[in-house]
């Protein structure tokens, strides 16, 4: 049965005058019919918070089950603010492992927004089995122009397992290739690349590592960069050096064990703010990760000895650099064996080079500043290993990915008028013994068109087109999930000393369907920040109200409900 919702405003909805920004995404996958254990976690007021994580210690309830025995944990984040901010980006840290980056929508005047995110953690069951350190780092700015503070709550839910809903699946160990801080959170600023010596168990057979990564400062729109050669063409500051071409490597001891082309994630004060209220661009309050099978290099890992694991981020450029700067960070889930005995064996095959094959191609006539540039980039990873367990089984393990890359850039018009179209595909898979276990299979489209109305660049017009097509298994522990969502916005924007002015309008198509059969889709359009169209189905849709305004008057009734565990007041 579909559920059509049709909202002229949700400012006519009771208790939900402010703006409601959200993500369209699909709920959280958590059993509705046991025990739940709602603890606080923190709740803070970012105002001027550079420096200053939220820093407290987590402590496992024991009134659900079990320490460790949970079917499922999420975390709530609720978030208000009023007047006005840029974007900012949030890490959340917990046992010195990044387990979720998201950003801020850009707070309104009047009533303010309010957002919540419901962010599914069972996969990182082990780290929330012992009380440790959990630290929410919201670096925000007051000054003259910028008095939005983000308040902030942050809940943890733990479920607890039944006969129907048992324990969620768990690696034995999970380590961080983090910074290892203890006072922020812990990705690390790249280039150069991030190195960390990690010393895993002598009995590891399986290690799947996940990656975080995302482009700040002159990187945020890294993808609208032009290739070196080409930058001079252009009028002065018309955008930034070292090319389009992105890709996150990770190494061990030198060697490369595996690259993700990151998706374009496009923050809510990006390309024109007013398109993202209240819709945000896909990934902006929960950024995607890239996953590696490195179980072909267990036989190295296992010597008892420390190995360098790096993270880097090269360009398509000659020297493999990017600008200033990328936030990295990762971590490994660790299988070990039911023996004590040191795992054994060898990588048997290893064809890797350690750079993506790149070209860049161009024409320019410089009487009219009109340039096209076109950049592409393939990259191809083959490994295979022998992994013998003390217990005495053999894996064949094949590690594959086969990466894809072009980007077109058009400037006319003196650079007046810009259009970009960047495509970026892969297939990425391992099998043991045959069975496959990670698999990969994305495409990630970006068309966008920018016109500016003056010399001056104070106003423009624009077009995003962009797409997040996904089938992915990240490991044996966590359901396989395919997601496609395709938004396309327009809008305008101006700025000017007496305030900026703009508008947008949203429209989105979302998809979700995963391994143990669940489904969500979801149509949903807005213009100048109101909601004109919402339709939902599927196993996971709502019922009665749009999720949207459910999720807001619920952030209401929790937004200050007494702490079990306090944090710092800002």
């Amino acid at each position: 049965m579909i559920f059509l919702l049709l909202l002229v405003s949700l400012t006519a909805v009771a208790r939900a005058a402010v703006l409601v920004d959200f993500q369209v995404a699909q709920p959280p996958i958590v059993p509705s019919n046991v025990k739940q254990c709602t603890v606080q976690v923190l709740q803070r007021d970012f105002a001027f918070s550079f420096g200053h994580s939220e820093i407290v210690e987590l402590v496992p309830p024991t009134d659900c089950g079990p320490v460790g025995s949970w079917s499922a944990i999420t975390l709530n984040l609720t978030v208000t603010s009023n007047g006005t901010q840029f974007d900012r980006l949030g890490i959340f840290t917990f046992q010195n492992v990044e387990i979720w980056r998201t950003s801020t929508p850009e707070p309104t005047r009047g009533d303010g927004i309010i957002w919540t995110y419901i962010k599914d953690v069972s996969q990182y069951m082990p780290l929330f089995e012992t009380a440790g350190t959990f630290i929410f780092q919201l670096d925000n700015l007051i000054e003259q122009g910028l008095d939005g503070i983000y308040s902030s709550v942050v809940h943890a839910t733990y479920y607890a397992s039944s006969q129907q809903h048992p324990p969620a699946d768990k690696a034995n160990l999970i380590v961080p290739l983090s910074t290892l801080a203890n006072d922020t959170g812990n990705d690390a600023s790249v280039p150069p690349g991030f190195s960390l010596n990690v010393t895993l168990p002598t009995n590891t057979v399986e290690i799947y590592a996940e990656l975080f990564a995302s482009g700040n400062g002159q990187e945020e729109f890294w993808y609208t960069n032009a290739a070196n050669e080409f930058i001079s063409s252009l009028p002065d500051g018309t955008t930034f050096g070292q090319g389009p071409f992105r890709e996150v490597r990770l190494l061990i001891d030198g060697q490369v064990a595996g690259v993700a082309l990151p998706y374009p994630v496009i923050f809510t004060g990006g390309i024109i703010p007013s398109f993202w209220r209240p819709i945000t661009s896909y990934g902006a309050l929960e950024l995607p990760t890239y996953f590696l099978d490195v179980t072909p290099f267990a036989p190295l890992l296992s010597d008892g000895n420390p190995h360098n694991f790096t993270i880097d981020v090269p360009s398509a450029e000659a020297d493999h650099t990017t600008n200033q700067n990328w936030f990295v960070s990762g971590l490994l889930q660790v299988i070990t064996d039911s023996s004590s005995k040191r795992t054994t064996g060898k990588i048997t095959k290893y064809v890797v080079e350690p750079f993506a094959t790149t070209s860049a191609t161009g024409s320019v006539s410089q009487s009219e500043f009109d340039v096209e540039i076109t950049v592409q980039a393939t990259h191809s990873v083959h490994i295979e290993a022998d992994v013998i367990r003390g217990s005495g089984k053999t894996t064949h393990v094949v590690w594959t990915q086969d990466m894809s890359y072009s980007n077109l850039q058009v400037y006319t018009n003196d650079a007046l008028t810009q259009f970009i179209k960047q495509t970026a595909t892969g297939d990425t898979r391992s099998t043991h013994n045959g069975v496959s276990v990670v698999s990969d299979s994305f495409s990630y489209p970006l068309a966008l068109n920018m016109t500016f109305l003056n010399p001056a660049f104070t106003s423009w017009t624009s077009e995003v087109d962009h797409s997040y097509d996904r089938t992915l298994q990240a490991s044996p522990l966590v359901l396989g999930t395919t997601i496609h969502n395709h938004q396309i916005t327009t809008g305008f924007f101006q700025t000017a000393s007496t305030g900026n002015t703009g508008n947008g309008t949203s429209n989105n198509t979302f998809t979700y369907r995963d391994t143990a059969g669940n489904t969500y889709q979801r149509i949903v359009n807005a213009a100048l920040n109101n909601i004109t169209f919402d339709e939902q189905s599927g196993s996971l849709a709502p019922t009665n109200i749009p999720a949207v305004v459910e999720q807001a008057l619920q952030a209401n009734d929790r937004m200050f409900a007494p702490a079990r565990l306090p944090g710092n007041s800002a």
